[in-house]
């Protein structure tokens, strides 16, 4: 019973890491999302044709060997970073291409008719932006945001291949040591299952809240 609770209390610490590694993605993913979203409706064609790059590029290549590559192949370039960090930023860079999209598709679907008004009452660039368009994407962007959230939750898994011991990786740790594969497996599906719903509490209530709003 007490080499039980033991091998329990690894699931345990590698939920922890799963939510660490969520998280810290999640702010990452965001971070990206805005900032190639809103260059890719900039006017300058540089930057646009630089964000659109970008999320083809991480859209468009392996995102398990994209950690491969951060992990195994930069620090012979001479930039070494810890497992974790790897972790963070393929997952954060990786799912951040993807919610740039839905930032720049939900920015491009408010009418247009919005931002010939604020150029009518002298707002500047930013100002419209920050005033009128943003406020009106936000709502169009959240349901995207929720799936991408469990999408990252869900990726954490690869990095248990870069020696991170996270959920998928204790429960390998236990199913090694113990020889059981049904109850260390049955207890990490139970726990995303979990995690997939305490993440995506907040984006619901952010719906629910903007569909009751007063217009």
């Amino acid at each position: 019973m007490q080499e039980s609770l033991g091998y329990y209390g690894l699931i345990l610490q590698g939920l922890w890491v799963t939510v660490q590694l969520t998280v810290a993605g999640c702010l990452l993913a965001a971070l990206v999302a805005f900032a190639i979203g809103l260059g890719g409706v900039s006017r300058a064609w540089p930057v646009r044709l630089a964000c659109r790059f970008y999320t083809l590029f991480f859209r468009g290549t392996s995102s398990l060997v994209q950690l491969f590559w951060a992990f195994y192949v930069l620090p012979q370039m001479g930039v070494e970073l810890s497992p974790m960090l790897v972790g963070i930023a393929v997952l954060g860079l990786n799912v951040g291409s993807y919610a740039a999209e839905v930032v720049r598709a939900a920015i491009l679907a408010v009418p247009r008719e919005q931002s010939e008004a604020a150029v009518a009452i002298n707002l500047t660039r930013w100002q419209r932006m920050r005033y009128v368009i943003l406020p009106q994407a936000l709502p169009l962007m959240l349901p995207s945001f929720g799936n991408n959230v469990v999408e990252l939750m869900k990726m954490t898994a690869i990095v248990s291949l870069i020696t991170i011991n996270e959920l998928t990786a204790q429960a390998q740790a236990i199913r090694s040591a113990t020889g059981d594969t049904l109850m260390p497996y049955l207890a990490i599906l139970i726990l995303y299952y979990l995690l997939s719903l305490v993440l995506t509490a907040p984006v619901k209530w952010l719906e629910k809240r903007g569909s009751t709003s007063p217009r």
